[in-house]
């Protein structure tokens, strides 16, 4: 008997704290470029908060809007600007934010369905080794949006 309640309390404890890595994720300034009809890639931009005490990880994306989703880095190789897929993810440490944005880190929209046009919503779903599944709402812009220097929990869901 003691044994079954002990067994309860460790499950309801690693319950909360699978809950608390999942709310310590903040997102804020969430867009994807609009594109022409008929492209072929578009760019998406997130700032992610981690406001928890341990370290997580992007690990994949998803969206119905495109038939794929990658994570990109975009770096300086020489004088040479190089973009390559991060197939091992990206790390989000803990108590640090982490930005997606042009020119750096970004999500690569493969293949939209259709023209991705601005005033539009998409969702994207970014799965994190610790914290899974998280579907975030991207406006779509011909610009990066202005912010202002807080982040919120606007496009959090």
């Amino acid at each position: 008997m003691l044994f079954r309640f002990l067994s309860s309390i460790l499950f309801a404890l690693l319950l909360a704290s699978g809950a608390a890595a999942a709310d310590s994720l903040v997102f804020s300034n969430a867009w994807v470029r609009a594109t022409p009809p008929n492209a072929k890639v578009a760019g998406g931009f997130v700032a992610i908060r981690n406001a928890g005490k341990s370290a997580d990880r992007l690990i994949s994306a998803s969206s119905d809007a495109a038939e794929r989703v990658e994570i990109h880095e975009m770096k300086m190789a020489g004088d040479v600007m190089q973009m390559r897929q991060l197939t091992e993810g990206m790390a989000v440490p803990a108590g640090q934010s982490v930005a997606l944005e042009p020119g750096a880190s970004h999500l690569m929209l493969i293949a939209p369905k259709q023209a991705i046009a601005e005033g539009q919503k998409i969702t994207i779903t970014l799965v994190f080794a610790k914290a899974g599944k998280r579907i975030v709402e991207f406006t779509v812009a011909r610009q990066a949006p202005q912010t202002d220097a807080g982040m919120s929990h606007d496009h959090m869901h």
